[in-house]
């Protein structure tokens, strides 16, 4: 199985750009990983909140394979702690599915279209971060959940 994240923007932060390559470098020794970050929207203040969620929606379908498995990283998601995230993990590896594509989207979160393509939802957090904190947040969990998953001392349990 491999692992995508795909994102709305790019992260304009360098220390958090080094904190975010740093993480994705130590996910490479567990899982194939890619973060995929689609372009803002050009002249977005000219669109409603609804046609910006419909343009980014398109462009987050068109980077899916049929095959994947999406989950959308919504504030009305289900929340895990970081073991039972690691198990979530574990289902899915042991589902046989080729792809786990997890999206951040943009700052008015998913179109309907987005919502029905996908196989389920997760929150990381009640509290509201930015989306360039969100994508470190989710890869270090992701780190995390492979540690816990092969025992290693990461996680201090």
């Amino acid at each position: 199985m491999t692992i995508k994240l795909i994102t709305i923007g790019k992260t304009d932060n360098k220390q958090l750009t080094t904190l975010i390559e740093d993480y994705i470098k130590r996910l490479g020794y567990y899982i194939k990983f890619s973060l995929e970050p689609i372009p803002d929207i050009k002249n977005s203040k000219n669109l409603s909140e609804a046609q910006q969620k419909q343009k980014e929606g398109t462009l987050i379908l068109n980077k899916l394979n049929p095959t994947d498995a999406l989950i959308l990283l919504d504030e009305n998601g289900k929340q895990y702690d970081s073991v039972a995230f690691s198990s979530y993990l574990q289902k899915h590896m042991n589902s046989g599915i080729k792809q786990l594509v997890f999206v951040i989207g943009g700052p008015y979160g998913f179109s309907e279209e987005v919502y029905k393509k996908a196989n389920g939802t997760l929150s990381i957090s009640k509290m509201t971060f930015s989306h360039q904190m969100i994508r470190l947040f989710f890869i270090e969990q992701l780190y995390r959940g492979f540690t816990i998953l092969r025992n290693e001392p990461y996680h201090h349990r």
